[in-house]
């Protein structure tokens, strides 16, 4: 299992259970997207498995971000360090 969720009060809380690699990036970023797209959720909360996650990681949190952007989501992001959150200008949960 790549990720769980969980939806509370319109808020979709996404744990990563791990860093993600080249072959498993796509379908985390899909799984994501296919989970923003059933809740509708006012906010997003991804969860990531290290303060520094690896690229493949990064690039679907970067999906993700980009994706709920577009649809006017609030996109955090909870044990990521300030460099990472940077990285994808999101805010800390």
């Amino acid at each position: 299992m790549l990720i769980s969720h969980a939806v509370r009060h319109h808020v979709l809380r996404v744990t990563l259970h791990r860093d993600l690699d080249v072959t498993n990036r796509a379908a985390g970023a899909l799984q994501i997207q296919a989970l923003v797209q059933a809740h509708r959720p006012v906010r997003v909360v991804i969860t990531v498995p290290t303060a520094d996650p690896t690229p493949a990681t990064l690039s679907t949190l970067a999906r993700a971000h980009r994706m709920c952007a577009s649809l006017g989501i609030p996109l955090a992001l909870s044990g990521a360090s300030a460099r990472t959150r940077r990285l994808l200008d999101v805010t800390a949960e």
